[in-house]
C-alpha cells in the first residue's frame, strides 16, 4: 500500500481522467494561450514606450496598439474561461471515476475490513475530501502549468535585452522564496493534523446522531453533546493555528517577491547613469519586470492545495490498497449441486482493522471459530444454534462470503468457494440478517432489488407469499410508498419482511436467515415461517435463531458453542442427549410459559 501513496499527483489524475485526458491537455493548451495573452500587453506598452521616446507622434499607430492590446486582453479572458471550462469537465469525471472505484473496491472488500472503518470517515472520504479537490484538480493543471512555463520564457527574454537587469528582476524572488520555504516548514504536518481531527469531528457527528435516542432516553444529552463540541472546537482550532503559524510568512512572501521594483529601478538607474544600458530598455525592464512575478505567486499559491490533494489521494489509495476476498474474475470449476460442506475452518476477528501489510499481533485478533467441520446437503434444512457470541452468525457471514476464513476450506458442490466468481457465488446465495437495510425508494423497487428484470405483478406476488403483501396494502401508498433513509418509516419487523421478500425474489438455490425474524411478533413470525418453508422448497436453507421453537422441525439443528461444534442432529435425537440444547429447549420453554402467565 506504501508504493500507492506514494504516486504523484499528476500519476493519480492520469490513472483516474481515463478519456479525459486529451480534455486535461486542452485545458492546458488553452491556458497557456491565456497567459501569453495577459504578459503580450505588457510586451506591446514597452513598444509603445520605445516608439514616444523614438519620436513616433502618429495617433493612428497608438490606437492601432492600443487595440491589438484590448485584443490580447479580451484572449485572455475568453481561453482562461475556456480552459477552466475544460479542466472542470476533465475533473468532475475524475471526481467521479475515483468515488465508483471506491465503491467498487469496497463491494470487493471482505465486511470486516469494511465494518473496521469509522462511517463517519468513510463517508468523509467519499463525499467531503473528494469533493473538495475540485478546485484544485480543476485550476491546478492548466494554471500551475501555465504560470511556470510563459514567465520563465519571459525572464529569458529580460536576459537578451540586459542580463544584469535580468538578475535584478529576480533579486526579490529568492526573499519570497525564502518566506515560502519557512512557512512550509511551519506547516509541515498541519494538513495531516487536521485530517485527523476532521476526521475524529465526523465520527463523533455520526456516532452523536446515530445514538441520539438512547442519548434522549438515558438524559445524557448534555455530556454526549460536550464530546462532539470538544470534537467541534479541537476541528477548527487545529486550522486557526494553523494559518496563525503561517499567515505573516504568506504575507511576507506575497508582498516582497511581487515589488520587482525595489531592485529594477536602483540597478537600471546605475546603469542608465553609466550609460550602460538606454532609456527604451531601462523602461522597458521596468514594464516587464511588474508582470513576472504575479504569475509564480499563483502557481506557488497552489502548494498548500497539492498537499491537500497529495494527503487526500493517499487516503483513496489507502482503500483501493485494501485486501480483496480472494476470487477469480470467472469461475474456475462448476459447483455440481447446491450441498455446502465447511472443512477445518477457523476465523478471527481483527480488533484493530486491516494490518496495513504490518505482522499483526495476537492480541490485535480474536478467535471465533476454532475448527468447524459441517455438511450442508443440497435441499436441506439446518439451523445454527447457541448461546450469543458463539459464533454461528460467522459461520452464515462466511458461508455467505462476506469475510474469508483464516484457514480451512467451505465448498459448494464440492468447489472451494475461492474458485467462483464474487457475480456467481452471489447469485447462488440469498442472504437475510436481523440488521437488514433497506434504501430509500419505494417498497416496489426494494423488493424488486432481489431481480432487476421482475415485473410489477411478480413483486406483488412475492410479497404475497412473504407474508408482507396485506401491511403493504394498508399503507397510504401501497407498494409505491417510499421507505424513507435505511427504511425508517417502517418498523423493525416491516424493514425484516420486506428484506425476506427481497431474499424471495432473489430465488437463489442457497438461502440463509440469521435471525431473520427477530423483530416481528410471535404472529407474524409464524405468518413468515410458514411463508419461508414453502418458497424454500428443494433450496438448501440455513436458519439461525435463538427462538428454539421456529426451528424444531429442521432437518439438521448445530449447537455452536465457543467456536466449535458441540452437538448435532434432529430435535428429538439432541433432546435425549440431555447436552446444552436440551438445556437451551427447557429455558426457552421457561421464557414463553413465562410470558404466556
Amino acid at each position: 500500500m506504501s508504493s500507492v501513496k506514494q504516486k504523484s499527483l499528476l500519476s493519480w489524475i492520469l490513472q483516474f481522467a481515463e478519456e479525459k485526458k486529451t480534455t486535461y491537455a486542452l485545458s492546458i493548451f488553452l491556458a497557456l494561450l491565456s497567459v501569453a495573452c495577459g504578459l503580450a500587453p505588457y510586451l506591446l506598452i514597452a513598444d509603445i514606450v520605445q516608439k514616444l521616446l523614438g519620436g513616433v507622434y502618429d495617433w493612428n499607430v497608438y490606437l492601432h496598439e492600443c487595440s491589438i492590446i484590448a485584443l490580447f486582453w479580451l484572449g485572455n479572458v475568453v481561453f482562461h474561461g475556456l480552459s477552466t471550462a475544460a479542466s472542470h469537465a476533465a475533473t468532475f469525471t475524475v471526481l467521479g471515476n475515483i468515488r465508483k472505484r471506491l465503491c467498487d473496491k469496497l463491494v470487493r472488500v471482505p465486511l470486516g475490513t469494511v465494518l473496521s472503518m469509522p462511517s463517519g470517515s468513510l463517508k468523509n472520504i467519499l463525499v467531503e475530501r473528494i469533493d473538495s479537490m475540485e478546485t484544485t484538480l480543476a485550476h491546478i493543471v492548466p494554471e500551475y502549468t501555465s504560470n511556470i512555463v510563459l514567465p520563465v520564457a519571459m525572464f529569458v527574454y529580460l536576459f537578451t535585452i540586459d542580463w544584469r537587469m535580468g538578475l535584478a528582476s529576480l533579486a526579490t524572488l529568492p526573499v519570497g522564496l525564502v518566506a515560502v520555504c519557512l512557512m512550509l516548514v511551519r506547516s509541515k504536518g498541519r494538513f495531516s493534523y487536521a485530517v485527523q481531527k476532521t476526521k475524529v469531528l465526523n465520527d463523533t457527528a455520526v456516532e452523536y446522531i446515530n445514538g441520539i435516542e438512547v442519548i434522549k432516553a438515558f438524559g445524557k444529552s448534555k455530556s454526549s453533546y460536550e464530546k462532539f463540541v470538544i470534537a467541534a472546537k479541537e476541528g477548527s482550532d487545529c486550522y486557526v493555528e494553523w494559518m496563525r503559524d503561517c499567515i505573516w510568512f504568506h504575507a511576507f512572501a506575497t508582498v516582497v517577491a511581487p515589488s520587482t521594483l525595489l531592485s529594477v529601478l536602483p540597478a537600471g538607474g546605475i546603469l542608465f547613469l553609466h550609460g550602460m544600458i538606454s532609456a527604451v530598455d531601462f523602461i522597458t525592464v521596468i514594464i516587464l519586470s511588474m508582470s513576472i512575478i504575479q504569475p509564480f505567486l499563483i502557481a506557488f499559491s497552489y502548494h498548500d492545495d497539492l498537499a491537500k490533494a497529495g494527503v487526500i489521494f493517499g487516503e483513496v489509495g489507502g482503500i483501493l490498497g485494501m485486501s480483496e476476498l480472494d476470487r477469480p474474475e470467472h469461475d474456475c470449476q462448476t459447483p455440481k449441486d447446491n450441498s455446502i460442506v465447511l472443512k477445518d475452518v477457523q476465523f478471527s476477528y481483527k480488533n484493530s482493522g486491516e494490518s496495513d501489510g504490518k505482522a499483526e499481533k495476537s492480541q490485535d485478533r480474536r478467535q471465533i471459530l476454532h475448527g468447524i467441520n459441517l455438511a450442508f446437503p443440497q435441499g436441506s434444512y439446518t439451523a445454527l444454534v447457541g448461546p450469543s457470541g458463539s459464533g454461528k452468525s460467522t459461520i452464515a457471514r462466511l458461508i455467505a462470503s462476506l469475510w474469508d476464513t483464516d484457514a480451512g476450506s467451505i465448498e459448494i458442490g464440492g468447489v472451494n468457494i475461492k474458485n467462483l466468481s464474487l457475480q456467481e457465488y452471489n447469485r447462488r446465495v440469498a442472504y437475510v440478517n436481523q440488521d437488514n437495510f433497506l434504501f430509500d425508494m419505494s417498497i416496489r423497487e426494494n423488493i424488486r432489488l432481489g431481480r432487476p428484470e421482475a415485473s410489477d405483478a411478480d413483486v406483488e406476488e412475492i410479497a404475497k407469499k412473504s407474508g408482507c403483501y396485506d401491511f403493504i396494502m394498508e399503507l397510504e401508498n401501497g407498494f409505491d410508498t417510499i421507505v424513507g433513509g435505511s427504511g425508517t418509516h417502517l418498523s423493525g419487523g416491516e424493514r425484516q419482511r420486506i428484506a425476506i421478500a427481497r431474499a424471495m425474489m432473489k430465488d437463489a438455490p442457497i438461502v440463509i436467515l440469521d435471525e431473520a425474524t427477530a423483530y416481528t411478533d410471535p404472529e407474524n413470525e409464524a405468518i413468515i415461517q410458514e411463508s419461508v418453508a414453502k418458497l424454500v422448497q428443494g433450496k438448501t436453507l440455513i436458519v439461525i435463531a435463538h427462538r428454539l421453537s421456529t426451528i424444531s422441525d429442521a432437518d439438521n439443528i448445530v449447537v455452536i458453542k465457543d467456536g466449535l461444534v458441540a452437538e448435532q442432529g434432529t430435535h428429538a435425537e439432541l433432546l435425549a442427549q440431555n447436552g446444552l440444547y436440551k438445556a437451551m429447549w427447557n429455558a426457552h420453554i421457561s421464557a414463553k410459559d413465562g410470558e404466556a402467565a
